[in-house]
This record gives C-alpha cells, sequence and structure tokens, in this order.
C-alpha cells in the first residue's frame, strides 16, 4: 500500500513537473511560431509579365502554378492577380523582401535543349513535375522526378526523344543548367522520370524548379511591400486572451461536473496546450485563423474523449461496481469510440493536407497535430493521473458522480419533424441563395479573397507606421466600404500604402478619394485604383472541393469498415451534408461574409459533427448485442439517451471556448467565431436527432423488405 501511494504521488509530481516544463517552454515558444499572412502580415512581392499583353487563361494558369511553387516555402501564402498583367505573391511571417526574393527566385523560363543547342520543349509544355521514389535497376531505392507533359508537349517530346536516344537533353532554367539526362529510349506515353538524383530532397528541388518553369508567362519583379496583418494589430492579443479565458472556463465547468475526473482531465488538458504550442514551433507549422478552428476543435475533441471516459465512469458506478473497476472498465469501453472518432477526423485532416492548398492546408496540419495529441492525453495522461488520485484516497463512488436512470427519451418517434425542420431550414437557404443572386448578382456574400476587390494605391505625405495603418487609415476606409475586409500593404522604403477593400463603385472611388484628401492631405494625382483578383482562385477552391470529397469517401469507407454495416457511414454522410447546408443557409440568410476562414469553417463543422456520430453509432453497435431482446427503436432511443450528456457536455465546452472569442475578438474574428457557433449546435443537433433515426430508417427498411421477400416466396 505504501508502495502504491508513493508511486502515485510520484505520478502526480511528474505530470505536475511536465505541465510546468511544458508549459513554460510552450510560453516561449509562442514568439517562434510562424504566424500568417492574417494574424501577422508578411511580405509581398510584385510580378509583371514580360509580355505585353498576356490573356487571361496565361495569367490563370500562372497564378495557379505560381501558388503551387510558393507553397513549398509557405502553405499560407498567397497568389492572385493585380489588373491585367501584374501577379502579387503574399507571403506570412517575414519582413525581409530581399531574403524572400533570393529564395524564391525569379519566375524564369525552362528549355529542353539537345546537344547542339536548339530548343526542344518549353516549360509551358509541362503539366506536372513530382518528385518519387521508384525501385532502382540495381536493386535499392532510386530517387526520379517524374514529369507529365501537356498534349502538345505529349507530341514534340516523343519526337524529341526518338531522335536523341542516347544523346542528352539538357533542361535549362534561367540559362543554368539544372538537369542533363540521357535520353535511354522514345518517350511516347506523355510521361517521362528524371532518374540518378542523390536524394529525395534534391528531386524535389528539382521538381519544384520545373513547376515554377513551367509557368505560361514569364515574369519580372515590379516591387515588394510590407504587408499589414489583415485582422489588425489587436486580433493576436484579444483571441489568445479569449482563448485563455475560454480554457479557463472549461477546466472550471469539467472539474464541476465530474470531480476527481474533472481534476485529472484538467491536467491533461494543461499538459495538452504545452505540448500544442511546442510542436507548432518545432514543425515550423504557419498559424493563421484556420489553423487556430483545427486546434479549438481539437481542444474539443481533447474534451470530448475525456467526457467518453467520464460518462462510462458513472455508468459503471451506478451498477454497483467498485471505483477500482469502473475506472478500468471506463476507459476500456471508452476505447473505440475514442478510436474511431479520432480516426475518422485524422484520416479527413490527412487527406485535407495532401490534396488541399493553401488555408486548408493549415487547417488540416494543425487538426492531425491536435488530434494525436488529444488521443495521447486523455487515453494515457488523463487515465495516469486518476489513477493516482485514487490510490492517493479519493475512492468515494461520491467523488466521481453517480449516473442517474434517466427515462429513455423517444428520439426515434420524433425523426418526422426533426427531418421536416431539417429539409425546411435547407430550403430557407437555397431560397435565400436565390434571392441573394437574383438581388446582388451572387448567392452568398463573397469575400475580398474570393471574389477579388480594388486596389487603392495611396502615397501619403509621411511614412506611416503599420499601426498608424490599422488604426487612422482603415477606420476612414470602412466608413466608405461599410465593410470591415480592409487589406493593408506597405511599400518598402516609400510612403506608399496599398488598401485592398471590396470592389469599389465610381462614386465610392470619389468619396474615398475625397475622405483621404480631407484627413490626411493626400494629393488626388497620388491616389490610383486598379482591380485585383481573389486571392482564392477557382483551382483553390476546386482543391478545397476534391480534398472534402476524397476525405468523406475515405471516411465512409473507414466507418463501412470498422461497424460492418453501411448504412452507419451513409447515415453518417447524410448528416456532414446536412451541416454543412444548415450552416450555408445561415450564411445566405444572413449574408455573412464568406472569405478563406468560410472553409476552415466549414471543414471544423464536419469534423466536429463525425466526431459526435461516431460516439452515438459506437453504442448502438454495443447495445446491439447487449440489448438483443430490444426493439430496433428501443435500441437506438437508448443509445441515444445514454450519450445525451456526451453531447451536451462537449458541444456547451467547444461552443464555450468560440463564445468567449465571439464577445472578445475584433469584427473579422467573429465573422468567424459566429457561424462556427451556428455549426457546433447544427452538429450536435444532426448526431442526437437525425443520424441515429436516419439508421433506424435504413434499418427498418431494409428488414421490411427482407420479410416482404420472404413472403412473396412462401406464397409460390
Amino acid at each position: 500500500m505504501k508502495n502504491s501511494k508513493m508511486k502515485s504521488v510520484l505520478v502526480l509530481l511528474l505530470t505536475l513537473a511536465a505541465i510546468g516544463v511544458f508549459g513554460f517552454f510552450g510560453y516561449t515558444s509562442m514568439d517562434d511560431i510562424k504566424l500568417g499572412l492574417d494574424l501577422a502580415g508578411g511580405v509581398s512581392i510584385t510580378y509583371q509579365a514580360v509580355e505585353e499583353n498576356p490573356t487571361s487563361e496565361q495569367m490563370k494558369d500562372t497564378v495557379y502554378k505560381l501558388q503551387q511553387r510558393v507553397e513549398n516555402y509557405s502553405t499560407e501564402a498567397e497568389v492572385y492577380q493585380e489588373g491585367s498583367n501584374r501577379i502579387n505573391v503574399d507571403i506570412p511571417g517575414v519582413s525581409d523582401a530581399n531574403a524572400i526574393l533570393e529564395e524564391l527566385g525569379k519566375p524564369g523560363s525552362l528549355m529542353f535543349v539537345d546537344e547542339e543547342g536548339n530548343v526542344l520543349l518549353t516549360g509551358d509544355q509541362v503539366a506536372t513535375a513530382k518528385a518519387g521514389m521508384m525501385d532502382g535497376s540495381t536493386g535499392g531505392t532510386e530517387y526520379v522526378v517524374s514529369l507529365t507533359f501537356t498534349e502538345e508537349g505529349s507530341q514534340t517530346f516523343a519526337e524529341a526523344t526518338e531522335a536523341n536516344v542516347g544523346k542528352r537533353i539538357a533542361i535549362i532554367y534561367d540559362n543554368t543548367i539544372v538537369s542533363n539526362p540521357t535520353v535511354q529510349t522514345a518517350i511516347t506515353g506523355g510521361e517521362a522520370y528524371i532518374n540518378g538524383l542523390e536524394s529525395y530532397e534534391a528531386a524535389e528541388n528539382l521538381a519544384s524548379t520545373i513547376r515554377i518553369g513551367s509557368l505560361s508567362l514569364e515574369l519580372e519583379e515590379l516591387r515588394s511591400n510590407v504587408v499589414g496583418a489583415k485582422l489588425g494589430e489587436t486580433a493576436i492579443s484579444t483571441s489568445l486572451r479569449a482563448g485563455a479565458i475560454g480554457f479557463a472556463i472549461v477546466v472550471v465547468f469539467m472539474i464541476a461536473v465530474y470531480l476527481v475526473p474533472g481534476v485529472a482531465a484538467a491536467l491533461a488538458l494543461c499538459l495538452y496546450v504545452g505540448l500544442v504550442l511546442i510542436l507548432l514551433s518545432a514543425f515550423e507549422v504557419t498559424l493563421t485563423l484556420p489553423g487556430v478552428a483545427g486546434i479549438i476543435l481539437s481542444i474539443g475533441m481533447a474534451v470530448d474523449a475525456n467526457v467518453i471516459i467520464f460518462t462510462r465512469i458513472k455508468e459503471e458506478i451506478a451498477e454497483g461496481k467498485s471505483v477500482k473497476i469502473a475506472i478500468h472498465n471506463g476507459f476500456h469501453k471508452a476505447m473505440s469510440a475514442i478510436i474511431d472518432g479520432n480516426v475518422t477526423t485524422l484520416i479527413a485532416a490527412l487527406v485535407l493536407y495532401w490534396r488541399g492548398s493553401g488555408t486548408v492546408k493549415g487547417f488540416a496540419s494543425t487538426l492531425a497535430l491536435g488530434i494525436v495529441l488529444s488521443m495521447f492525453t486523455a487515453l494515457f495522461v488523463t487515465r495516469g493521473v486518476l489513477s493516482a488520485l485514487f490510490a492517493l484516497g479519493l475512492d468515494k463512488p461520491k467523488m466521481y458522480g453517480i449516473k442517474k436512470e434517466g427515462k429513455v427519451l423517444p428520439f426515434v418517434q420524433k425523426r418526422v419533424f426533426c427531418f421536416a425542420f431539417s429539409i425546411l431550414v435547407i430550403v430557407v437557404g437555397f431560397g435565400a441563395m436565390a434571392y441573394n443572386h437574383v438581388s446582388s448578382g451572387a448567392a452568398l456574400n463573397y469575400s475580398l479573397e474570393f471574389k477579388g476587390g480594388t486596389s487603392t494605391n495611396v502615397t501619403f505625405n509621411e511614412d506611416l507606421s503599420l499601426e498608424q495603418i490599422s488604426t487612422e487609415v482603415v477606420p476612414v476606409v470602412a466608413e466608405v466600404t461599410k465593410d470591415s475586409d480592409i487589406q493593408t500593404q506597405k511599400v518598402t522604403g516609400t510612403n506608399e500604402v496599398i488598401i485592398k477593400t471590396r470592389t469599389l463603385n465610381v462614386e465610392e472611388r470619389e468619396e474615398l478619394n475625397e475622405k483621404l484628401k480631407e484627413n490626411f492631405d493626400v494629393e488626388e494625382d497620388k491616389i490610383t485604383a486598379e482591380s485585383i483578383s481573389g486571392a482564392v482562385s477557382d483551382e483553390m477552391k476546386e482543391d478545397a472541393v476534391v480534398a472534402v470529397v476524397i476525405s468523406t469517401i475515405c471516411m465512409l469507407i473507414y466507418i463501412w469498415f470498422r461497424f460492418k454495416d453501411i448504412r452507419f457511414a451513409a447515415s453518417a454522410v447524410l448528416a456532414l451534408l446536412h451541416d454543412v447546408l444548415v450552416v450555408l443557409t445561415f450564411y445566405a440568410a444572413a449574408k455573412w461574409s464568406v472569405g478563406s476562414t468560410f472553409i476552415a469553417c466549414m471543414l471544423t463543422i464536419v469534423g466536429y459533427s463525425i466526431n459526435a456520430t461516431i460516439v452515438i453509432f459506437d453504442r448502438i453497435r454495443e447495445n446491439l448485442k447487449s440489448m438483443n431482446k430490444a426493439s430496433t427503436m428501443e435500441i437506438v432511443n437508448a443509445s441515444i439517451t445514454q450519450t445525451l450528456s456526451r453531447s451536451v457536455n462537449t458541444s456547451l465546452t467547444t461552443f464555450i471556448m468560440v463564445f468567449v472569442l465571439f464577445l472578445m475578438g475584433v469584427s473579422s474574428i467573429r465573422d468567424f467565431a459566429l457561424p462556427l457557433m451556428v455549426g457546433i449546435v447544427c452538429g450536435t443537433y444532426s448526431s442526437v436527432c437525425i443520424t441515429g433515426a436516419l439508421w433506424y430508417v435504413m434499418t427498418t427498411h431494409k428488414k421490411a423488405k427482407q420479410a416482404g421477400e420472404e413472403k412473396t416466396t412462401a406464397g409460390k
């Protein structure tokens, strides 16, 4: 007994020491975390096409391919068109444009040249270039770059390789030979490999060079600017303060509701936060508002894992089990729901990182990191601390709570009302989008990132600081635009400031000019305006949609595999679609601004909702075995009722964190927080009222169909 108590004291001391150490280093490493353009600003480089009158298709293609190139530097970089022949590249977390230019390089020309110096192929005929590994001819691994050519390039390359078998074809980028492979045979399939590279990193560098060289246009640097934080100077401090307050409320809530287990969860969550901060810095993750959304979701899942466990412990104690056995059984029975919920969301995060771009990657990386840590802290740290507290004498059942046997609620019986209500909300959403399209030309209130806008260049009489621009200039601009979506850039070494807003009409441009002259004594000939494209290009939107579709399919397959029933998977996916459409209804009806955070908001809701659904399905799966004499309706109702406290408490803790962020955050933070709160409520509603009922309908329909077929067969 004495040894047991000594061991428990040691566990607690080590846990507290770990919280102190990781908390200290986590706090000190906050300054080293790379922040995105929306939180901290960065550098903007403007390129101009060398060709005098590039086509819109050439510009569009160049923007997309340059986006892929700069993502090797930062996944949060943004590329968008300005005017008819210029492209802006915004790179977060840095202030030295020269250093960026040296690393990024000048997007120049790429050529494939034979031994006599004849140009056989140009970069715009290369569709893709990717680094890879394959089995070498002598065994072992060989590092290669795989090339895929356009239709025109495939034919040209086939003719070129056929005429140069046994000879070298040099790949020249900006007059420098980057590779000089020997043609082994004529290549007619539109694909080729460059082998003989010494490492995967070398292959990735070469592939990256080829990709930038495959731009449709040759570009030259026009200017470089310092970019102000999109969310303003106060966004970070207020968000951190809100996060700390929200986290403190969650900790108090957990202790008040779950008593001793709540204390164990609070310690595990404190350790979790410290580890997240350290790893964000260590992995050099660029943190943006979507990334913050990923962290909020992962904290919600960390709380959720603890709530599932503690609910199980309460149930075990209510059945008359000792506290020690209840703790053991609680963790054991909660394991499958925790693993399935987290793995399902992790699958989505990995696919989003693989197929997504820009903010989608930022969201996916922080979410994946948070999920792994949340599983570790919930399953190991919480368990160790809880066992130690029990061994030290905190072993009375009342200290762990006893789940009172409540009345089973008739969720399935209310399914017609719930289905009708959901359909009505979604129909209202489509109606709102149709009305918006007729009245304003767009179904949703797309922000600057999505639909582009107006870039106003102003040369002030003095060199304004970023803080002066944020506190003095931006409010003046907002008076004219009646919109909080305003971005600023400061041109290095000059008094010039670039102000990006929604598209301004002629009257609004004139009004803005008058306001600038009136408030800052700016001369009118030093104010110019230019149209700019959205930073979220059509290709990036397409990447996001494809990533979500693939991740949804992967989640469906995983749920099908784990639950051995396609109806569980189908119900979960339909519920996800429901949640997305309901939140879309909010955006349309409230005419809420749809910006880059819209994608992160939707992804957060999908991840949150699927986790809640998995917990209910896990209980249905368990009750199908233990309640084999009950009807399907009774099983579903009992399962939802048994997990109801978990559904409410988890949603409440996550809602609290986002609500505090909404109350204390700047306007652009609130633009993100409010729809997220709508999504949390909607996700809880769909998990409790929709998914189980959907599974019930599908199951009983199948049974009825089988019974009918059997009756028909018997009649014959």
